[in-house]
């Protein structure tokens, strides 16, 4: 539990600056360009996907496996695409369904969008993205393998469900 609280708390600095990127983007973009309110919200939520990546590869995951790079990019922009779906959703519902769209309305459900999409972006490059390397311990936090009979050690029980290293059970 508390490597998993450590965890939480590098992905939550991250996703802290990320935050304050992705605002001062947006709000950036609102005032000094014509651009619609939703279309200057995607590109902060790019702008912050790009500064996230870096922060969570070289921070929060940097002892994660880096062995196939292109494919955990890959994954990364998909799984950010889908947050940038509901983040944005949740803006445009709100501006253009709901008709509200002054410049304090305009940053609560950018905000409110944030989080919703955070809790899914936190799931799924935990479970999908930055895997943990075989053999790392899940209770002490230390590097070294597992040993012989451990419920979490791959090789004397290779049906467990490791949530740091695969996708949940269907």
């Amino acid at each position: 539990m508390a490597a998993l609280a450590r965890e939480f708390a590098k992905f939550g600095t991250v996703g802290g600056l990320g935050i304050v990127v992705n605002l001062a983007v947006f709000n950036l973009c609102r005032a000094v360009t014509p651009l619609p309110v939703v279309r200057c919200s995607v590109l902060a939520t790019v702008v912050a996907i790009a500064f996230n990546y870096a922060g969570l590869r070289h921070f929060a995951y940097r002892d994660r496996d880096r062995s196939h790079r292109a494919r955990e990019v890959a994954l990364f922009a998909a799984f950010s695409a889908a947050g940038l779906v509901i983040e944005n959703g949740i803006l445009y519902a709100a501006t253009y369904w709901c008709g509200w769209d002054t410049p304090f309305e305009n940053n609560l459900f950018k905000f409110l969008g944030i989080g919703a999409a955070t809790l899914f972006r936190f799931w799924s490059y935990r479970a999908w993205v930055f895997r943990a390397l075989p053999g790392r311990g899940r209770h002490t936090g230390d590097s070294g393998p597992s040993s012989h009979g451990d419920p979490v050690n791959s090789t004397s029980n290779p049906a467990a469900y490791h949530p740091e290293t695969t996708a949940p059970p269907p």
